[in-house]
């Protein structure tokens, strides 16, 4: 077959080793080809860099092994290389391989030089700096609704309902609720009385639903989930701050210093903000030169994970 990378290189990435195929096309159209292994250590894989380098190599195919690829790539692609990340399922479909480091390679730079191999989408770095903080954050945020259920399990036990004296236990009620309850508290009067002016119910319907038997076992896993929680909260804090930074490094310059603007169209839905999402609704509008969240349906949440990917 027609070759359409004369200077390319397939890799075989593991966890201790990378093998290297260069293949190069010389003047009366003779193919030369030339394999080495290398570490994966950083200083290795300066060396594997160095050497493709001066082989000429502009283009370079590799496998995405799990994470072992992710800093050969990295390595690669910061230097000007032209990196092809191959998604290892497009290299089973092609019969005739046979399973060796050495002929991997190969393999991979035949298929590569011949134009066969579909790159997998790999977004720019500056994407993939933001996209590692939203993903981390998006674990807490399941980490965070354990906790909230751990939460509600000791409390079911106990017969104390704040499930059903609050709308949701996460708010500020129903968190001053656990919190006075973890400290100590049992008479349900005194914890009604800690119920915010904008709950719908009365302290006297509140202190009905919160008498328990506070059982010491059911007690300590609510104060062990309540811990986890609250420090999941300040990860979160953390990670918003990083994520809202470099949100604001990658404003675009005609947008910079502008806010979204409002809707003034009649019967559209006002854009409902958690607390603490204005800055990075901001942010968004600013990077992306359009309020997204505007669209029904679509809030912050949502518009962060998509641009993050």
């Amino acid at each position: 077959m027609e070759i359409l990378v004369e200077r390319g290189c397939g890799l075989d990435v593991h966890q201790a080793t990378v093998v290297a195929c260069v293949l190069r096309v010389l003047a009366n159209r003779q193919i030369q080809k030339e394999i080495r292994s290398f570490g994966t250590t950083t200083r290795e894989l300066g060396e594997l860099r160095l050497w493709l380098q001066a082989q000429g190599v502009t283009h370079v195919a590799m496998e995405s092994t799990g994470v072992y690829w992710i800093p050969g790539h990295e390595v690669l692609e910061g230097q000007g290389l032209e990196v092809l990340l191959v998604d290892t399922r497009a290299l089973a479909r092609v019969p005739g391989r046979t399973k060796t480091d050495r002929r991997d390679c190969q393999w991979i730079q035949r298929l590569h030089s011949c134009g066969l191999l579909p790159g997998a989408f790999r977004p720019r770095e500056e994407i993939c700096m933001l996209r590692t903080l939203v993903r981390d954050r998006g674990n807490l945020v399941a980490e965070q609704g354990d906790g909230v259920r751990r939460m509600q399990k000791s409390l079911e036990q106990m017969n104390v309902r704040v499930h059903r004296a609050v709308a949701e236990l996460t708010g500020a009620t129903g968190m001053a609720l656990v919190r006075a309850i973890v400290q100590g508290e049992r008479d349900p009067r005194e914890l009604a009385k800690l119920r915010d002016p904008r709950c719908h119910q009365s302290e006297a319907e509140i202190a009905e639903q919160l008498t328990g038997h506070w059982r010491e076992d059911h007690l300590f896993s609510l104060g062990q989930s309540l811990k986890m929680y609250e420090a999941i909260q300040e990860r979160m804090q953390d990670y918003d701050r990083a994520i809202l930074a470099r949100r604001e490094g990658m404003e675009r310059e005609e947008y910079r210093g502008e806010g979204p603007p409002e809707l003034k169209n009649k019967g559209k839905a006002k854009t409902i903000l958690r607390r603490g999402q204005a800055p990075l609704r901001q942010a968004l509008y600013r990077v992306s030169g359009a309020d997204l969240t505007a669209m029904d349906g679509i809030g912050v949440e949502t518009v962060q994970a998509v641009t993050s990917e």
